[in-house]
């Protein structure tokens, strides 16, 4: 039901499915072990535009369930849109923390430190 986009493909073999429908079936599978966390590392890198925003969806929905998300992911908008608080990290330290709202609110601070 999270992914109905799957549903079509149940006659199909995982070798045949897009990479957006894959990251899906990596998500769904995971979701299937009733996780406390899940980790999401770039889910959206390399997709179509239209599965990137069929995976902040889901993302979305996941947080409404109450299973907290760890994401990683370059476009740290989409990041900062979809969490609560943030953590951005330059070669393994921290170099800036808090809530997202409150980095969003600062994006020349982020840009200069990622690189945008």
């Amino acid at each position: 039901a999270t992914f109905p986009r799957l549903a079509e493909r149940l006659s199909h073999g995982g070798q045949q499915l897009s990479g957006g429908e894959q990251q899906m079936l990596s998500i769904g599978r995971a979701l299937m072990t009733n996780p406390r966390l899940l980790i999401l590392d770039e889910a959206t890198e390399g997709l179509a535009p239209l599965i990137v925003a069929e995976i902040w969806r889901v993302i979305e929905q996941i947080r409404q369930t109450g299973i907290a998300t760890l994401i990683v992911d370059r476009d740290y908008r989409k990041v900062l849109a979809h969490t609560e608080l943030a953590v951005v990290m330059e070669k393994g330290q921290i170099v800036r923390q808090g809530a997202s709202g409150a980095l969003l609110a600062q994006p020349q601070a982020l840009e200069a430190l990622l690189g945008v």
